[in-house]
C-alpha cells in the first residue's frame, strides 16, 4: 500500500456502501452444501414376516445430565512426555484407586489416547496427579546385554518402578439429551459426540476384562474361540459391540467378529508352523526376523514380558556379551561371555535346543539384550495383521461361519459374559440394555421374472457368434481335447453359436520357468504365428488355480496391446454346471446378454422405462494393509443401450493411496475438452442409444461410511454435475445418489425357523435411522450354512421421484441382472461390476513397469499422459475393440 505524500494530512474515509435495492435477490455462492435426505415414506409391498435382529434396545434414566470431556497428558519424571502405548490405562487405573477424592468419587471412560469422559463434572477443570507405578514390564536392559531379570535376583534390587505426571484439563460437555434429540429426528450436531462417549464406555469395560480391542470388536483369550487356519495363525472369535440410533430408539447392536492373532506359546513352535516346515535347521531366520518384529513375549523363569526388535547377529553359542561382574562391594572390569555360558553359569540352565541358532533381541537398537528362543513364549492377542493366502481365507471361512440359529445363540452368550449391567461407569450414565432380541416386521419382494430365452431353460438372450477364436495352455494339464468338445456341446445346448477353437497354442517347454512376462511375450509370438490375424476371443488354460503370475501380464497383453478378449480358467473338474457358468462369462464378454428382467424388456421399469436413465456404479479398490506404496482403483461402470438395464461399460483411473473419493471424474483440461470419467461414460451412453442424452442419472455408490455421505453429496456428486454442465450448460438432468454398505453389523432371524430369512426380504423400519431414508434388503437366497447378511441401503438424494415401492423394487430388480448369475445376488449388479472392474484392472497392471506415457484410464479417448494428481502413475489404455466391453464379467 502507499502512503500518502503529505503525511500531515489526514486519510479520506472509505466512500459508503452503495444502495441496496429492495428487488434485489442474493445469488446463491457457488459450492454445495448438501445433506441426506429424510425418509418420504416405508415401503407397502411384499408378504409381511416376523423377524428378530440382533439389536438390544436401550433405556436412557436421564436427559439433563451431561457428559464432560477432558483432555489427559502423561509425563514422565522429567517431564518428557508418554509415547508408550497402553501405559495410559495403568496409570489411571493408578489414579482412580489412589486419588479417589480428589477427582470427587467419580468414574470415568478412558478411550486409550488422549481423552477421558466423566458423568458430570471433576472437581477441577486442571488436575494434576503424580503417580508411581511398580513392576511395569519394561525393556529396560542390564548391565552386559542380558535381560534385567536375571540382573535383578544377582543384585537382589527392589522391582522396576516408573514415576509419572498425570495432567487432565477440561474441554467441553456434550448433552445426554442430544440422544433423545437424533432419536426423535432432530438435527443434533453433539449426537455423534454422545454415542461416542458410549462406545469409549465399551471399550473400557472390556479393557478391563483384558479383551483385545480392536476399534468396537472385543475378543478374549479363551482357546474355546481360536480357530486354527494354519501358518501359526488362529482366528480368534469374538463380538462387535457399538450404539445406533433407530426408529425405536437407542439400541446396541451386537454381532459375532472374527480377526486374526498369531499362535500364543513357544516361540519355536510358532516359527516351524509359520514356515511351513519340521525342523528348526529349516528356518529361514531373514524371513523369521521380518515375522516376529515387534511381537511381545514373555520369558523364563521370570515371566517378563518384553517386545521384540530383531535377532541377534550370532547364534547363541557364539553371541557375546560384556559382563560387569561384583567383586564384593565394588564392581571389577567387565568380561566377555557368551549368552549361552551366561545362562549356564549364572542361571543354571542349558539352552541346549537354542545353542546354534539366534536369539531373540528385546532391547533397544544400540544396547540389545538377548534372550535364547526356547526360554521364550508369545503372549495371546497379538494380532496378525499381513496379508492372508488363498488357503489360510478360504479355511477362515470355512470354520467361522455360523448358521442362524448359532449366531443368535452366540450373541446372547457375548451379551451375557460382558455383564454390561455390573460395570459402575456404565450405570452412572443410566444407561439399561435389554437382553433380548428386538422384533421387526419385513415384507418379502416377489423376484422380478427374467427371461432367458425360449423357455424356461438357460438359453442366453442375444448370445453373439463367436468365430475366430483360440485356446492358448500354459503348461496346464488339462485334456484339451475333451474340453473342446465339452464346450461346444454345452454352447448347442445352451443356444450359442460357439464355433470349434481355431487352433490349440501349446507353451513351449522350454519357457516354462522364465518369468511371467517372458512367458506371455513368448505365447502372444506363438499365437501370431498360428492364427489368420488376432482372435476376437481367448480361452486361456493357466497351470494354477489361484494367485497365477501369469493372469496379470496375460490380461494385459490381451485386453491393452491385442485388443482380444479373454477368459481365464484352471479346471480341476470339469462338468456340465462349470461350462455352464464359464458361457455365462463368455457369452456377457462377448456383447451377449445372458437374461433380461420381464418388464426390461417390455419397457415397463417404473421411471425408469419413460425417461432415458443411466445408471452408474462406483467403487475404489485399496491395496493390502501398510501397502501405502500401491495405488487405489477407482472404477465407474454405467449402463448402455437404454432402455436396457443389463449391459455395462467400464472406466477405470488410479489415484493416492487408501483415498476412497474418487478424484477422476471431471477432469477439464482446455475449454472444451474433459478427460474425466463422466464424460466418457455419457458419450458411450449417448451413442449406444438413439442417441439421447440421459435425463435421470441413479449413481450407485459402493465402499462409504455415514461419515463420508456428505463427501458424496458435495464432491463427487458435484463433479458428476460439472461434467454434465461442461457437456451442455442446457442440461439438467435429475439425479438420485444411493450408498450400498455390506460392511455392517445388522442381522436379521426368523423368529420360529432355523432357517436364514427367504431371498427378498426387506426391512425399513425400526432399526432404521430415525430420519434418514434407508433400508436393508437380502435379495439373495442365503446358503444353509451361515447367516445371509443384508445390504444397508442409503438413499442420500432423490429428485427424481421414487415411491418407496418403486425404489426398492428397482434395487431388488438389479440384483437379478448380473450377467454370470441365473439368480438375485447380495448387491445390485452396477456395484458388482465396479468392484471388478477396478479389482481386475489392479490385477493385470504392474505398476512399477507402468509407463508415464500411458493413458489414464481404460476407456475410450486418452486422459492426459504422465503421472497424475500426486504423481500417481495411470493405468494403460485398453484396446479399441475391448474398452466398451464387459471384459471385467
Amino acid at each position: 500500500m502507499k502512503h500518502s505524500e503529505a503525511g500531515s494530512s489526514k486519510a479520506l474515509p472509505p466512500p459508503p456502501p452503495p444502495v441496496v435495492p429492495p428487488s434485489f435477490v442474493p445469488v446463491k455462492a457457488s459450492g454445495s452444501n448438501r445433506t441426506p435426505m429424510a425418509r418420504r415414506g416405508s415401503g407397502t409391498k411384499g408378504q409381511r414376516i416376523p423377524l428378530l435382529t440382533n439389536h438390544f434396545n436401550v433405556k436412557l434414566s436421564s436427559t439433563s445430565d451431561h457428559f464432560y470431556q477432558y483432555s489427559v497428558a502423561f509425563f514422565y519424571e522429567d517431564g518428557n512426555p508418554v509415547e508408550a502405548k497402553g501405559v495410559g490405562r495403568k496409570v489411571l487405573d493408578m489414579v482412580q484407586n489412589v486419588y479417589n477424592s480428589e477427582m470427587g468419587g467419580k468414574g470415568f471412560a478412558y478411550d486409550g489416547e488422549k481423552t477421558l469422559f466423566t458423568v458430570g463434572p471433576l472437581p477441577g477443570t486442571k488436575l494434576e496427579f503424580p503417580v508411581l507405578l511398580e513392576n511395569l514390564s519394561s525393556n529396560r536392559t542390564a548391565r552386559g546385554g542380558i535381560s534385567d531379570e536375571v540382573e535383578t535376583k544377582r543384585s537382589r534390587r527392589p522391582p522396576q518402578s516408573k514415576s509419572y505426571t498425570v495432567k487432565i484439563s477440561y474441554a467441553t460437555k456434550i448433552p445426554i439429551q442430544a440422544i433423545f434429540n437424533a432419536i426423535q429426528g432432530q438435527d443434533s450436531e453433539q449426537f455423534s459426540e454422545a454415542v461416542r462417549v458410549l462406545d469409549v464406555l465399551l471399550r473400557q469395560h472390556a479393557a478391563k476384562q483384558e479383551c483385545l480391542i480392536v476399534r468396537q470388536c472385543f475378543f478374549r483369550d479363551d482357546p474355546k474361540n481360536y480357530i486354527g487356519i494354519g501358518g501359526g495363525v488362529l482366528g480368534c472369535r469374538g463380538f462387535h459391540s457399538s450404539f445406533r440410533a433407530t426408529q425405536a430408539g437407542l439400541s446396541l447392536n451386537i454381532d459375532t467378529s472374527t480377526t486374526m492373532i498369531v499362535r500364543p506359546g513357544k516361540v519355536v513352535d510358532f516359527l516351524l508352523e509359520n514356515q511351513n516346515v519340521r525342523n528348526i535347521r529349516e528356518i529361514d531366520w531373514i524371513k523369521a526376523k521380518r515375522t516376529l518384529k515387534s511381537l511381545r513375549i514373555k520369558s523364563f523363569p521370570s515371566n517378563r514380558e518384553h517386545k521384540i526388535i530383531g535377532l541377534s547377529p550370532k547364534t547363541c553359542g557364539e553371541q557375546t556379551f560384556s559382563l560387569k561382574q561384583k567383586n564384593g562391594d565394588s564392581p571389577s572390569d567387565a568380561v566377555e561371555i557368551t549368552v549361552y555360558n551366561y545362562y549356564a553359569k549364572h542361571h543354571r540352565i542349558e539352552v541346549n535346543q537354542s545353542r546354534d541358532y539366534p536369539c531373540l533381541d528385546v532391547g533397544k537398537p544400540k544396547r540389545p539384550v538377548y534372550i535364547p528362543l526356547e526360554l521364550c513364549e508369545l503372549l495371546p492377542l497379538q494380532r496378525y495383521t499381513k496379508a492372508l493366502s488363498n488357503l489360510q481365507r478360504a479355511s477362515l471361512v470355512e470354520k467361522s461361519r455360523q448358521k442362524p440359529r448359532e449366531r443368535m445363540n452366540a450373541l446372547m452368550g457375548a451379551l451375557k459374559q460382558s455383564n454390561y449391567g455390573a460395570d459402575p461407569v456404565i450405570n452412572s450414565t443410566g444407561i439399561t440394555i435389554s437382553t433380548t432380541f428386538t422384533q421387526v416386521e419385513g415384507r418379502i419382494l416377489d423376484p422380478p421374472k427374467l427371461k432367458f430365452g425360449s423357455g424356461g431353460d438357460l438359453v442366453p438372450r442375444g448370445a453373439k457368434k463367436i468365430t475366430c477364436w483360440a485356446i492358448v495352455n500354459f503348461s496346464a494339464r488339462c485334456n484339451i481335447d475333451g474340453l473342446r468338445r465339452d464346450l461346444r456341446r454345452c454352447s448347442e445346448a445352451k443356444g450359442m453359436d460357439l464355433e470349434d477353437a481355431y487352433d490349440v497354442i501349446e507353451e513351449s517347454p522350454q519357457f516354462r520357468r522364465a518369468s511371467a512376462t517372458v512367458r506371455v511375450d513368448k505365447m502372444v509370438e506363438n499365437m501370431r504365428k498360428a492364427l489368420p490375424g488376432p482372435p476376437l476371443f481367448v480361452l486361456c488354460i493357466l497351470p494354477e488355480r489361484k494367485n497365477s503370475d501369469i493372469y496379470g501380464p496375460w490380461k494385459r497383453k490381451c485386453l491393452v496391446d491385442l485388443g482380444s478378449r479373454t477368459q481365464c480358467i484352471a479346471p480341476m473338474k470339469i462338468n456340465d454346471q462349470y461350462l455352464t457358468n464359464l458361457l455365462l462369462k463368455i457369452n456377457a464378454k462377448m456383447d451377449g446378454i445372458n437374461s433380461l428382467l420381464s418388464m426390461e424388456h417390455l419397457h415397463s421399469i417404473p421411471l425408469v422405462s419413460q425417461t432415458p436413465t443411466i445408471i452408474f456404479g462406483m467403487d475404489v479398490s485399496h491395496g493390502a494393509p501398510g501397502r501405502s506404496d500401491v495405488p487405489s482403483i477407482a472404477a465407474v461402470v454405467s449402463s448402455r443401450n437404454w432402455p436396457f438395464i443389463s449391459r455395462y461399460r467400464a472406466s477405470v483411473r488410479s489415484q493416492s493411496s487408501r483415498v476412497e473419493m474418487i478424484d477422476g471424474l471431471f477432469k477439464p483440461i482446455a475449454p472444451d475438452q474433459d478427460e474425466g470419467m463422466i464424460r466418457e461414460l455419457l458419450e458411450d451412453f449417448y451413442l449406444s442409444t438413439p442417441r439421447l442424452k440421459p435425463e435421470n442419472v441413479i449413481i450407485f455408490r459402493d465402499g462409504v461410511s455415514e461419515s463420508q455421505f456428505n463427501q458424496v453429496l458435495n464432491i463427487e456428486l458435484e463433479q458428476i454435475m460439472a461434467a454434465c454442465k461442461f457437456l451442455d450448460e442446457s442440461w439438467e438432468p435429475k439425479f438420485m445418489v444411493i450408498v450400498a454398505q455390506k460392511t455392517h453389523h445388522t442381522k436379521f432371524f426368523q423368529t420360529n425357523s432355523d432357517y436364514n430369512v427367504p431371498p427378498g426380504t426387506i426391512v425399513d423400519n425400526t432399526v432404521c435411522h430415525p430420519k434418514y431414508n434407508d433400508f436393508y434388503l437380502c435379495a439373495q437366497n442365503g446358503p444353509i450354512v451361515r447367516t445371509t447378511r443384508p445390504t444397508h441401503y442409503h438413499v442420500l438424494l432423490d429428485q427424481i421421484g421414487f415411491s418407496a415401492d418403486q425404489l426398492q423394487e428397482l434395487v431388488h430388480s438389479l440384483s437379478y441382472v448380473y450377467q454370470r448369475s441365473t439368480t438375485a445376488i447380495s448387491v445390485v449388479a452396477p456395484i458388482c461390476y465396479a468392484h471388478l472392474a477396478a479389482g481386475q484392472m489392479a490385477q493385470f497392471v504392474k505398476f512399477e513397469d507402468m509407463s508415464d506415457s500411458a493413458s489414464s484410464h481404460s476407456g475410450s479417448a486418452a486422459a492426459g499422459a504422465g503421472a497424475g494428481a500426486g504423481g500417481i502413475n495411470q493405468l494403460p489404455k485398453l484396446h479399441e475393440r475391448t474398452r466398451s466391453s464387459m471384459f471385467f464379467c
